[in-house]
């Protein structure tokens, strides 16, 4: 079964997230939007298909990386969730969550070994695939 397959995102805290978004996107050209940046990409074993890694500052003061006192958080992409929700649970991960659904995919949050929170993310990606207006769509 595989497990992870890609980094799905990056998240970190800072001070003013709307003032980083505009940093990156002035400095580096990243082209932002009210969740930071969407980085398309074509998978490897099907290099037709793309697939997407989300880049995101949050405020300092969030509380979504929580129970993990860190600044940043990894968001891994996973196929087969729930089997990998199972299979975790049988070696003592530490789950923080349930398996929440979303249009764009599925979601669950561990505990690594040094208390980092990681995001597991089953995505659909089809769902952010660019229009022919050149709009992602959700």
């Amino acid at each position: 079964m595989k497990k992870v397959t890609g980094i799905g995102g990056i998240f970190f805290k800072c001070q003013d997230p709307d003032k980083m978004k505009q940093w990156y996107a002035k400095h580096l050209g990243l082209i932002t939007d009210q969740y930071g940046a969407l980085f398309e990409f074509r998978k490897t074993d099907k290099p037709d298909e793309k697939a997407y890694l989300q880049w995101s500052p949050f405020n300092k003061d969030t509380t979504y990386f929580q129970p993990s006192e860190k600044d940043f958080m990894i968001n891994y992409r996973v196929e087969n969730l729930e089997a990998l929700k199972e299979q975790l649970e049988a070696e003592g991960v530490e789950i923080c969550d349930k398996i929440e659904s979303f249009e764009y995919g599925k979601f669950l949050h561990i505990m690594d070994a040094e208390g980092n929170k990681i995001e597991l993310w089953e995505p659909i990606d089809h769902i952010f695939t660019k229009s022919s207006e050149g709009k992602i769509t959700y």
